[in-house]
């Protein structure tokens, strides 16, 4: 046996995502959060709830494209997200801007959808907390476009049992006022809210293997999430209709979303 066959093979070193990102991301948070803030003066609740250090998972209610700008902004720690790969990959002048841009909040491409997709960007977020980072996630799914909260998906609560990072629930208010679907700019004349709950141990439901686990670690989140926004429950999930009766009969019967 060589020296080599006596070696244990050595733990993977997961590089900082600040790291990676380099200058954009560095420059870009010195230069977006006190610019933000500036015009938005942003009312910021329960900064002592989220941990300085180590893996944290902030999941937040889900209102308008800016929330992903607006928890970055609040937090007192830098803070991750995954968003569509097409922001990264544009070309000419528009595609460097949103390149940019993107890449300077915190942002990291990813190909979103359900299946594969979805367990795909599940792993990113992994390798992100394993590393020690801190990432937003939405257990909604998508947003809320008449203001309710709806039913939570498992993905949040499996990172959290898997890997054992503490959740932080966070509430917004007002963002959906600052930037409505659809809109085009962002308004200059309004504020919002945001709120930082008390961090979640949620181990005592469970392996992240269970599927039982799964579902009462995620309806503790979105009850905590309730609590800070004060939306209106819907008691279903956020989902586009259904199309072809496949995808209908899916639909009735119960199973488990991501």
């Amino acid at each position: 046996m060589t020296a080599d066959e006596n070696t244990e093979p050595q733990p993977e070193i997961v590089e900082p995502p600040e790291r990676r990102m380099g200058a954009t991301y560095a420059i870009g948070r010195g230069i977006i959060r006190p610019l933000a803030r500036l015009i938005y003066r942003p009312h910021v609740e329960g900064k002592h709830n989220v941990p300085k250090t180590g893996p944290v998972i902030f999941a937040s209610n889900h209102l308008s494209f800016i929330d992903s700008i607006a928890i970055p902004v609040a937090a007192p720690r830098p803070v991750h997200f995954l968003a569509k790969a097409d922001y990264f990959e544009g070309t000419g002048l528009s595609g460097w801007v949103s390149r940019t841009f993107f890449t300077s909040i915190g942002a990291i491409a990813v190909h979103r959808g359900a299946g594969k997709a979805a367990l795909d960007a599940l792993g990113q977020q992994r390798v992100l907390l394993e590393s020690g980072s801190a990432v937003a996630l939405y257990p909604e799914g998508t947003r809320s476009l008449d203001g309710r909260l709806y039913k939570g998906r498992t993905g949040v609560a499996f990172l959290a049992l898997e890997t054992g990072a503490p959740v932080v629930p966070v509430g917004l208010i007002g963002t959906d006022d600052v930037m409505p679907v659809g809109a085009k700019r962002p308004a200059m004349n309004k504020r919002i809210t945001v709120r930082f709950g008390q961090p979640l141990e949620l181990g005592h439901h469970g392996a992240a293997s269970s599927g039982r686990a799964r579902r009462l670690a995620t309806d503790d989140i979105m009850s905590a999430i309730h609590a800070l926004s004060g939306q209106e429950l819907a008691n279903e999930y956020n989902e586009t209709p259904a199309h072809g009766a496949v995808e209908k009969i899916r639909r009735a019967i119960p199973h488990e979303r991501l």
